[in-house]
């Protein structure tokens, strides 16, 4: 079994204090925000060793780790890029911002970055980039977490008030139900304009039902 901690451990041993794990979720839906959480765990400590399986964890079972992860952390920040941001910048250079903003955020002062994915640079602070990072590092499994949980409530939210795109489920991913919801009924401000919406209609608000 690989050891999650590894990577941390050999950085704590060589006197890193504030290692902060950093990843985000959202970049391949149609609409949302991208969102990043950097998670800071406290040396020597180990987290429910659920994180490590996130992906195979029913909804419930996420929001219950997450709130776990806030309270035993040393540090957790989670950040948003929104939609008119992705459409400036594109979705690769928005959601390295997000992460960056993580690093940056008050409080926070990491001494080391672990960072999910191959192409951050944007930093000074010293960081490892890790492909496939929330399988090899707790603190980015942990990062994971709050993000996806962040991500998917408020999407959620939105449902409640644009019920036609199955955001309840979707969370703003292409499916058959967005695509429908699209032609239907055209796309609203919290749709990424530079995506491929498979339409040109703009939702209008007096002709929600």
């Amino acid at each position: 079994m690989t050891d999650r901690y590894l990577i941390e451990k050999k950085l704590w041993s060589e006197g890193y204090q504030r290692i902060m794990g950093l990843d985000e979720v959202g970049r391949g839906c149609l609409c949302g925000p991208v969102v990043a959480a950097g998670v800071i765990i406290k040396p020597e400590s180990r987290l429910n060793p659920k994180i490590m399986d996130s992906k195979k964890l029913h909804r419930k079972q996420r929001e219950e780790l997450a709130l776990e992860i806030k309270e035993k952390s040393l540090f957790w920040t989670i950040q948003r890029c929104t939609p008119v941001e992705i459409d400036q910048l594109n979705i690769l250079k928005a959601s390295l911002r997000a992460m960056v903003l993580c690093s940056e955020s008050e409080k926070a002062s990491p001494d080391y970055l672990l960072v999910d994915g191959n192409r951050f640079t944007t930093t000074m602070i010293q960081h490892t980039c890790l492909i496939k990072g929330d399988d090899r590092s707790a603190s980015i499994a942990a990062a994971s977490i709050l993000a996806k949980v962040d991500r998917d409530n408020y999407m959620r939210e939105l449902h409640e008030k644009y019920p036609y795109y199955g955001w309840n489920s979707n969370v703003g991913y292409p499916t058959q139900t967005h695509y429908k919801g699209l032609v239907e009924y055209g796309y609203t401000k919290h749709h990424r304009k530079s995506f491929k919406l498979r339409t040109d209609k703009v939702f209008r608000e007096e002709d929600r039902k």
